[in-house]
């Protein structure tokens, strides 16, 4: 395992040589011989070094895609050479690796500490985030897959790809003196935003919201209405694009203290504000539209 993990720092090193010249398949050899001659003691056989770098400078703009998805605020070529080749690693591990070898969460684990030891002290929390939230979009991968193939016969027309039902909610409470307060929770790369998960078979969105943050953040919510929907799409590893389906409802609960699920990898916070701070939140544009539909709403109220 020591040696897997130097392997990986090799392949690291070697992703961000080839970072500044441009991913041309015909350096990797002649980048990672470098850095095998600086950094490779104890390394007896080369083999999964070269394969795996390899393959990610082959995958490289699949990879990219993904990771933009999951960190939509940033691009690629806003996300430091270091952390984004980390990403880029522990992303293709995760979705492409030998998953007998190396678990998604090994995966996970081993770009974290990755992380830790070449990035700056935010890099450990925001690969986290990033990984963490792509293996929470996906589940486990290969837990259901029968066929070795990625997918096939994948439709033109955005309107026939699989849709994922979400729901999310803006939660607010308001006392007998009239405070009013949003539950929102703190993502990695730095936004206040809401609370939503996934919709499961069987279930109203107006349940499975319910369920999800009862889950996410512990609160019980009683939904008032709905405040609106957005779609998007997304690539998803086995069954190719997917249609992204979520729906924001409106929603009341007790000023209680929130309880974060742990293991949530693309959140570290959760926290209620008064009506006065939400202005001075750094909120997504989506949210924001959302928060000031539903103040106009509870203040009728």
């Amino acid at each position: 395992m020591a040696h897997r993990h130097l392997a990986r720092s090799i392949i690291m090193q070697t992703l961000f040589d080839l970072d500044f010249n441009g991913f041309d398949e015909s350096r990797v050899d002649g980048a990672l011989d470098h850095c095998l001659g600086e950094f490779g003691d104890g390394i007896d056989d080369p083999t999964f070094i070269r394969e795996t770098a390899h393959n990610i400078v082959r995958k490289q703009k699949v990879l990219d895609e993904i990771i933009e998805k999951a960190a939509p605020e940033w691009p690629i070529a806003k996300i430091s050479t270091v952390d984004r080749n980390i990403l880029r690693l522990g992303l293709y591990e995760l979705l492409f690796g030998d998953r007998e070898q190396v678990p998604p969460k090994v995966a996970i684990n081993e770009a974290i500490e990755l992380a830790k030891s070449f990035g700056g002290e935010k890099s450990g929390p925001f690969v986290n985030g990033v990984l963490g939230a792509i293996y929470k979009e996906i589940g486990e991968p290969g837990k259901d897959q029968v066929s070795k193939k990625k997918y096939v016969h994948e439709p033109l027309d955005p309107s026939q790809y699989p849709v994922d039902m979400k729901g999310g909610a803006i939660v607010f409470s308001k006392d007998d003196t009239g405070t009013i307060r949003f539950a929102m929770v703190h993502d990695v790369f730095g936004y206040w935003t809401l609370s939503k998960g996934s919709i499961e078979e069987g279930e109203t969105p107006e349940q499975g919201t319910i369920r999800e943050l009862k889950e996410e953040i512990g609160l019980d919510i009683t939904i008032i209405e709905k405040l609106g929907e957005n779609e998007y799409v997304a690539n998803h590893p086995t069954r190719g694009k997917v249609r992204k389906h979520v729906i924001y409802f409106l929603a009341k609960s007790d000023f209680i203290p929130l309880v974060l699920e742990s293991g949530t990898g693309g959140l570290k916070d959760a926290k209620w504000f008064e009506l006065s701070e939400i202005g001075d939140l750094t909120m997504y544009d989506d949210v924001t539209q959302l928060m000031a539909m539903a103040i106009e709403k509870i203040v009728k109220m």
